[in-house]
């Protein structure tokens, strides 16, 4: 059996999420991204809109027709990897993902670089906070799975201590700090380039999960 990658069985700087793969599938999402920021981009008089709208219903007509029900998929999605694939801040087969590449320090921190644009601004030119949210909740389950726990998240304190610029990088990071029994204690922060935070969280998270789907 595969471990999965800990601080105490794997090198510093091991990538902990799914890389994006030359497959058919990992292409179409690539697309799929350029397609939503492309939106939140173009003029709003462009005259060729009406034909991306059909081409686009075309497209999502095509898809639906190859869609297996949803206990199905839930199956297919958990096999191996699990959601890494196809979950919503990291994953390579799921279009709304930035997506975020984390890797594993030798210091128990894990941490990922991004830059972020249009389609999850909240302020002018800034990051909307529940995304932020989003982005430090995933970040640190991770560091728990690389520190060798694992839970749900019961409860997240997060602080916004300036808007998070969109268009330039951003390092999230995560950290395990202390277990006791099933309740683990995590923190975490988005920074600016310069090291400036701009978003940091407290969590406390318990060791339960959802049984995978068979």
């Amino acid at each position: 059996m595969t471990l999965h990658p800990t601080v105490g069985n794997a090198p510093d700087g091991t990538v902990l999420t799914s890389a994006p793969q030359d497959r058919p599938v990992d292409r179409a999402t690539a697309a799929a991204r350029r397609v939503v920021d492309a939106l939140l981009r173009t003029d709003r008089t462009n005259a060729n809109l009406q034909r991306v709208a059909e081409e686009l219903d075309n497209i999502a007509e095509h898809l639906e027709e190859h869609s297996p029900e949803i206990a199905e998929r839930l199956i297919d999605m958990w096999h191996g990897e699990g959601v890494t694939r196809h979950d919503p801040v990291t994953g390579p087969e799921n279009a709304i993902a930035p997506p975020l590449t984390l890797a594993g320090r030798e210091d128990g921190s894990v941490e990922g670089e991004v830059t972020l644009t249009f389609p999850y601004q909240g302020p002018p030119g800034h990051l909307h906070g529940g995304v932020a949210a989003l982005l430090l909740d995933h970040t640190l389950g991770v560091a728990n799975a690389w520190a060798g726990r694992s839970g749900a998240t019961a409860q997240l304190n997060v602080r916004y201590h300036r808007p998070t610029p969109l268009f330039e990088p951003l390092t999230v990071s995560g950290r395990m700090v202390a277990e006791e029994g099933i309740k683990i204690n995590t923190v975490g922060d988005i920074r600016t380039a310069d090291g400036t935070v701009c978003v940091s969280v407290e969590a406390l998270f318990i060791d339960k999960t959802v049984p995978r789907p068979r």
